[in-house]
């Protein structure tokens, strides 16, 4: 019946109109440092039966096909892409950017992450007043563990297995300060997003395996670079293009449905 058709339409334009949530929040972070764009995954809904396969027709035959009629889509959600993104050369010796996998490790309230940790692959760095490595974002989360480096510090390095080198007057050799160190996940599209370019610990993710850069599967760090954006801009506004279509079309089937169901309620004239 038209009806439907109705609700198979109308749970195309829900599940449609959260896709192009996500394809605007794509392209809305083209440019946000560390950011990995989302894909939405769709799946079909419950059918109903009118003809079972195998079924005996009238001619004592068994039918090759069944007769299904489906009652529409949802998401069943949406899937982190960790592609890495380009690195981006900045100069600044404390931007980080991860060359391979794994993320970096800041403090957070434990309302918000296991053990008050989360994960980043943006690794724009800067001191606070107290010297500490911290993001510079609005919240300016401290690096973990925690590096202070002195005041009088005249140079600072980052190697590619995260030591921390500074050089501070009256020395010869540089001091080397805590280790930078790298977390990786057996499936880091079950970490929950959490915004500030942060990702938490879930049960789907696993546990983290954290260690010195460059080894075990970690990634190696480069200093004076920061990971760009892994959105493909022209992917992303081809999406949107189709899911734009794909909701006229829905449009489209419940007219269609609205036109037949008034076809029906005037018979009786």
């Amino acid at each position: 019946m038209a009806i439907n058709a109705l609700q198979s339409a109308s749970s195309g334009l829900s599940a449609l109109n959260t896709a192009l949530d996500v394809v605007a929040n794509n392209l809305a972070n083209v440019n946000t440092p560390g950011f990995k764009a989302s894909r939405v995954n769709y799946q079909d809904l419950a059918y109903i039966e009118k003809q079972q396969p195998g079924a005996l027709n009238q001619n004592g035959d068994q039918r090759p096909i069944g007769l299904y009629v489906g009652l529409g889509v949802r998401i069943s959600g949406t899937q982190l892409d960790f592609t890495q993104g380009a690195q981006q050369a900045t100069g600044r010796p404390l931007d980080v950017a991860i060359s391979g996998e794994g993320f970096l490790r800041v403090g957070v309230e434990d309302s918000l992450g296991a053990g008050g940790i989360a994960y980043t692959r943006a690794g724009n760095f800067t001191r606070n007043r107290d010297g500490e490595l911290v993001l510079a974002n609005d919240q300016g989360r401290r690096l973990q563990p925690v590096i202070q480096i002195p005041e009088n510090a005249s140079s600072i390095t980052i190697s590619a297995d995260g030591k921390v080198l500074v050089t501070v007057p009256g020395q010869t050799e540089p001091t080397e300060l805590g280790p930078i160190e790298i977390s990786t996940f057996v499936n880091p599209a079950g970490l929950k997003q959490v915004g500030e370019n942060l990702f938490v610990e879930t049960a789907a993710s696993g546990t983290p395996l954290t260690g010195i850069p460059g080894i075990e599967g970690r990634g190696s760090l480069q200093a004076g670079f920061l990971e760009a954006s892994n959105v493909d801009p022209t992917k992303e506004l081809i999406e949107l293009i189709r899911t734009q279509r794909a909701f006229e079309m829905n449009s489209q089937s419940i007219r269609a449905a609205d036109e037949s169901l008034r076809s029906v309620a005037q018979l009786r004239r």
